[in-house]
């Protein structure tokens, strides 16, 4: 069975849900409090796992009681946890969420132990990599890091799978060894400098991603769905109308989702389709890891 490998963060989210989102220097009184575990690269393995793939994890946690419940959440999940390493220095990740009345969210992240992931770390994961395997990544661990995997993943022949989210400039060094890259609209026009308005924006962004090297580009947007490239023709595949709570995660789930879709060699429309799916229960429900269906209430609903 082929490796999903995940290299990315690890937070504890600490969210308030309240009418609406503070201004600078605003206070916003009668919210709701919550924790929740986090990290977009965690979120994004979890999402794997539960759908049905094969995950191997690999970050780093801080020594303190955040840091060890990750872990057992993790394995919990039946994800390997051999490469989530204890950073004895920093505190683990904590993200810090505000959400909206109409689900809309904004996010301050703390990266702790996430920005001490270093490529000497990941050593031992590089050699767990074989051909055809996928590599996920984002970009809440050092950009020296995704460089690091990246050219080592790709020398072994892996299939590279980047989330560039944060938002973040990407070398074309980077972009160039990927299968797939899975930008969302202000992440696409970053990269590429297209401002995006129309259909006819979307397709030149993704022929500039493909352009630059990557395989595979497809573009995530919101409630509307996602776009990719079938040849040179532009496509769309809707998502399914529901009423959001929380939209917190919703693209880690679509990644994680997607990886394991390509994981079973679906076709990339259909793997698209069951991934947006995926995606379509989480913002449904409340937090980021908690909110993660499982495999049988994705099948139900393609």
């Amino acid at each position: 069975m082929k490796k999903i490998i995940v290299v990315g963060s690890s937070n504890t989210d600490m969210v308030i849900k309240s009418e609406k989102l503070a201004s600078p220097g605003e206070t916003v009184l009668g919210g709701e409090f919550y924790m929740a575990a986090g990290g977009k690269g965690a979120n994004q393995a979890v999402a794997a796992a539960r759908l049905g793939g094969n995950v191997y994890f690999a970050a780093k946690v801080g020594d303190d009681l955040f840091g060890k419940q990750a872990i057992e959440n993790y394995k919990n999940d039946n994800i390997n946890t051999d490469f989530v390493f204890i950073d004895k220095q920093n505190s683990s990740g904590i993200a810090l969420i505000m959400v909206d009345k109409n689900a809309e969210n904004c996010i301050s992240v703390a990266g702790g132990a996430n920005n001490n992931l270093l490529p000497e770390d990941l050593e031992e994961v590089i050699n767990i990599i074989n051909k055809d395997d996928i590599v996920l990544m984002q970009m809440e661990v050092p950009i020296k890091t995704i460089e690091f995997v990246a050219q080592e993943a790709s020398k072994r022949g892996a299939l590279i799978v980047l989330n560039p989210a944060p938002a973040a400039k990407i070398s074309k060094s980077i972009i160039e060894k990927l299968f797939l890259i899975t930008p969302n609209k202000n992440e696409a026009e970053l990269l590429t400098g297209i401002s995006i308005k129309n259909d006819d924006d979307i397709k030149s962004a993704l022929l500039k991603l493909r352009e630059m090297g990557a395989e595979k580009p497809v573009m995530t947007l919101g409630s509307k769905g996602s776009a990719y490239l079938s040849n040179d023709i532009l496509e769309f595949v809707a998502s399914r109308k529901v009423e959001a709570v929380d939209t917190v995660g919703a693209g880690d789930v679509f990644n994680g989702a997607l990886c394991v879709a390509i994981s079973e060699n679906m076709d990339f429309k259909k793997a698209i389709n069951f991934a947006s799916c995926a995606a379509s229960i989480s913002v449904t429900r409340k937090g980021a890891q908690s909110s993660i269906p499982q495999r049988k209430e994705v099948d139900m609903i393609i």
